[in-house]
């Protein structure tokens, strides 16, 4: 796989294009929102292969970075596929700028850009084929430090970000190891929500696709 690409979503050139679009929650379950331990797959022993780069080959040429804050001007440098339960988070000296989450439901991996720069990527539950995890661009609706789930047995939802009325969200308190599936949620590890929910707001969008790959210097806007 080219050094210069990444997973950051799925589906196509024209879900990230929703970047600006209504919610798109059709055909969603009416509550998904938490991770049970009990929910254990048969999936692959590891998630597939996520394109990395030296350092060197992190940063655009200036000459290449745009004022556009969606156009990707840096991705971390991770050593090798991003295993269950591994998360990266680097963003020292990246600038201020708009945030924007991505899913990608084939290589199970969320990434965090800030301004174009990726400051954070993690591997994630997904929902099942029974209860999927929607694709489309989502604004986080809003935010619950301590959420629990009353459906489930008020198991803990640490630092969720709900992203549809009907119960999907990203949060923590999630089991982030092979075989373990969630309703629909994005469960993430701990120590990435908590990072992540610091710095997210309301508003903020969120790209949820299937097996996209783009490069430095491409717009997550599908620009």
């Amino acid at each position: 796989m080219d050094s210069a690409f990444k997973w950051i979503g799925g589906g196509t050139a024209a879900v990230l294009a929703l970047l600006g679009a209504a919610l798109v929650a059709a055909n969603a379950p009416e509550d998904r929102p938490h991770i049970e331990p009990e929910t254990v797959l048969d999936m692959p022993a590891a998630l597939p292969e996520v394109a990395t780069e030296t350092p060197a080959e992190t940063q655009v040429a200036a000459a290449d970075v745009s004022d556009n804050p969606f156009v990707i001007k840096r991705i971390l440098p991770i050593d090798g596929p991003i295993k269950y339960g591994e998360w990266h988070w680097d963003d020292a000296g990246v600038p201020d700028g708009p945030l924007l989450i991505t899913v990608d439901l084939d290589a199970r991996v969320a990434s965090v850009f800030r301004g174009g720069y990726e400051i954070g990527a993690a591997a994630v539950l997904l929902g099942t084929d029974e209860h999927p995890t929607p694709l489309g661009t989502f604004p986080i609706m809003s935010k619950e430090r301590h959420n629990i789930s009353e459906k489930y047995n008020n198991a803990p939802m640490p630092w969720t970000l709900r992203l549809t009325s009907d119960g999907v969200a990203i949060h923590g308190g999630s089991t982030v190891e092979n075989g373990y599936a969630s309703h629909g949620c994005i469960g993430t590890p701990d120590g990435f929500a908590e990072k992540l929910f610091a710095i997210a707001k309301v508003g903020d969008k969120v790209i949820i696709t299937r097996g996209k790959m783009v490069g430095l210097g491409a717009s997550l806007a599908g620009g």
